[in-house]
């Protein structure tokens, strides 16, 4: 397999022009639909049967393709069925939080070949590629995987990101804006770089809770809040890539400054950061809490974990701290159902584990500010698998750009 830019910069004949573009389109029909025969994929890319078969032979050759078994019969002989196979083309994503990424290496059936690993670092770390080439060369060591069968290489991550270009702007040091062109220095490989919420919420669109809806909002619930949104069944970047930064909406006047640079922005009301701050407070204070008599004088230790596992205890003040942040983000959420008119809110992040302490106060404040008519029908749900989803989105993503850049 050959990485390409531009095809039309590689030297092809007619005939093969037209093959490669087949073999293209085999091999993303096979990662979207799993296992297909050969009468199905002449059928779906246009050609012969025997045609089909001898495309299917070339990438076998290239150990892209294998036999899967047969399928069920129609009338006549069981279909041969086809499928990638397994780990012969393999994609690294990593997913950056603000303190702290995760990488792990997936197939080509969105598999993990090796447990996903965590290490410390912020977008704003000069030696962020090189931590995340580290962590990929220590999987493939551990766990004899041949790096040359890694084609891509992903990256999702909070900031202002232009997706096309692969720079985030919300680096401080604008040498290091360029976030694409670093890890393809580093890699040699296929590079995507996208924002954090969109590639969760892109997760959650094609394997998750927001599966089969075609206009949904995916919050990220962490130390920031972002949201991704899926509208007419797309991803939505929206004109510069920057859309979706729900942590910067203003939320009050005179608030508390963010870490923008501006003041009242909802992430200074709703975040982990907040919500720790403030269990914190109430621990100094002397708060009748759980929270302490287990944590006074040792504030600092106090996680958002913590405050949710007492709220499931019973601990009043608590589901107090979770309450007031759920109304918080239930009126912010009002904004967006009004203005988007989505049948579906996905909460993903440290805080949706809270789950009913947040989901209930949301629906109260959603019930309070927005109209019946548009609110009604939403569902809200917790992400079922938010510690993977980003990684999940990112991965999509690369494999979709891979099958559009490479010469089989």
């Amino acid at each position: 397999m050959i990485l390409v830019d531009n095809i039309n910069e590689v030297k092809l004949s007619g005939n093969e022009l037209k093959n490669y573009r087949r073999k293209k389109k085999i091999l993303d029909l096979l990662y979207r639909e799993d296992t297909l025969s050969a009468t199905e994929i002449g059928k779906r890319i246009g050609v012969s049967v025997p045609t089909s078969l001898s495309l299917l032979k070339e990438l076998s050759q290239k150990e892209f393709v294998e036999f899967k078994g047969t399928g069920e019969s129609k009338g006549g002989r069981r279909p041969a069925m086809f499928g990638l196979k397994q780990d012969s083309i393999l994609v690294a994503a990593c997913e950056l939080g603000r303190y702290t990424g995760k990488v792990g290496i997936f197939d080509s059936h969105n598999k993990l070949v090796a447990p996903m690993v965590k290490f410390k670092a912020s977008i704003d770390d000069k030696d962020l590629i090189e931590k995340i080439a580290d962590e990929v060369d220590k999987i493939a060591k551990d766990y004899n995987i041949d790096t040359q069968r890694i084609f891509g290489v992903g990256l999702s991550m909070p900031g202002l990101i232009d997706e096309v270009n692969g720079i985030n702007y919300t680096i401080k040091d604008k040498k290091l804006q360029n976030i694409a062109d670093r890890i393809k220095a580093r890699f040699h490989k296929l590079v995507y770089v996208n924002n954090d919420a969109r590639m969760q919420a892109y997760g959650e669109f094609v394997f998750g809770q927001a599966k089969g809806h075609q206009n949904a909002l995916i919050i990220n619930w962490n130390w920031g809040l972002g949201m991704g949104m899926i509208m007419d069944g797309k991803l939505y970047n929206g004109a510069t890539g920057f859309a979706g930064e729900l942590s910067h909406t203003k939320y009050e006047e005179d608030g508390d400054l963010c870490i923008c640079g501006k003041r009242g922005c909802l992430e200074t009301v709703t975040s982990v950061y907040v919500l720790i701050r403030q269990a914190q407070e109430g621990v100094r204070e002397g708060k009748v809490s759980q929270l302490t008599a287990k944590f006074r004088g040792r504030e600092e230790e106090i996680g958002v974990e913590d405050i949710i596992q007492a709220a499931r205890q019973g601990d009043e003040f608590s589901i107090f701290l979770l309450n007031s942040v759920g109304l918080a983000l239930g009126k912010a959420l009002s904004n967006a159902i009004q203005l988007l008119n989505p049948d579906i809110i996905v909460l993903g992040g440290a805080v949706s584990e809270a789950n009913q302490y947040v989901l209930t106060p949301i629906q109260q404040s959603i019930n309070r500010h927005c109209l019946e008519q548009i609110s009604g029908n939403i569902q809200i749900v917790i992400s079922e698998n938010w510690e993977r989803s980003g990684l999940l989105g990112t991965t999509a993503m690369l494999y979709q750009k891979l099958f559009s850049n490479m010469l089989v």
